[in-house]
């Protein structure tokens, strides 16, 4: 574990400024880049301590705020409400704006001092692990930790086809953790993913759970401990094989 320092900061993506949420290691260096995506809740306080995890894992992580063009500075908790509220915004979203705003996030981190500007990996939550898949396919993406995405065998943010179709453009490694109980995820469309990734012969691991939707997040009713536990040494591990082995290159 390494000592890290946090703060908010604007990612430009032409006249969008986008407020992300960086944690970068303290001491001088090199670092591989891991961008974190939201749940439908915003970079709320359980998104923040994720990226901090992982700054003190030995990365700058960054959580860019995926609903800036419509809902600047939201973040919620997980009540019913908040959870109605979230998903209104993220029927907002579209496909090719994620993308963008992801492009323009890896710009800002390659723009900084202590980023390994070839080591960027991505992780996302719930709506994020659907986004995290969704960028997969952006050349500069090694390594992917994709929790719990729904719908990505039956849609895309703004219409159009199912996320799936990207698998063949993916390029790195992927990770995909699954809750068997989770009734938003069928374990139908679980083996659609791993089939998919199988067939276009994406380096890639499908993690599953004896647990619910949301089972990472300790905020949560879900929270599962003890899978939360063996996906973070996961996730640890895809990024260390990965993320550091492309920054020793």
């Amino acid at each position: 574990m390494v000592e890290m320092t946090s703060r908010w900061v604007k990612v430009v993506n032409g006249e969008l400024l986008i407020d992300a949420y960086l944690a970068e290691p303290v001491a001088a260096g090199r670092y591989p880049a891991v961008i974190v995506f939201q749940e439908i809740f915003g970079v709320n306080a359980h998104i923040r301590d994720v990226t901090e995890r992982i700054a003190r894992e030995g990365y700058v992580a960054i959580a860019p705020a995926l609903y800036q063009r419509f809902a600047p500075g939201f973040e919620t908790g997980y009540t019913a409400a908040d959870i109605d509220l979230g998903r209104q915004y993220k029927n907002q979203t579209k496909a090719e704006e994620l993308l963008s705003d992801t492009q323009a996030t890896i710009a800002y981190l390659r723009g900084l001092e202590k980023v390994d500007r070839d080591a960027i990996g991505t992780i996302g939550f719930c709506f994020g692990g659907h986004v995290a898949y969704l960028v997969a396919q952006l050349p500069d993406i090694k390594a992917t930790a994709s929790f719990y995405g729904a719908g990505i065998t039956t849609m895309t943010p703004g219409g159009g086809l199912p996320t799936i179709e990207i698998t063949p453009k993916i390029r790195g490694t992927l990770y995909a953790f699954f809750g068997d109980r989770d009734q938003s995820i069928p374990m139908e469309q679980v083996k659609q993913i791993e089939t998919a990734l199988r067939h276009h012969g994406i380096r890639h691991h499908i993690f599953i759970y004896p647990a619910d939707h949301g089972f990472f997040c300790d905020q949560r009713e879900s929270y599962d401990a003890a899978a939360a536990r063996d996906a973070w040494e996961q996730v640890k591990e895809l990024f260390n094989t990965v993320l550091r082995q492309q920054s020793r290159q």
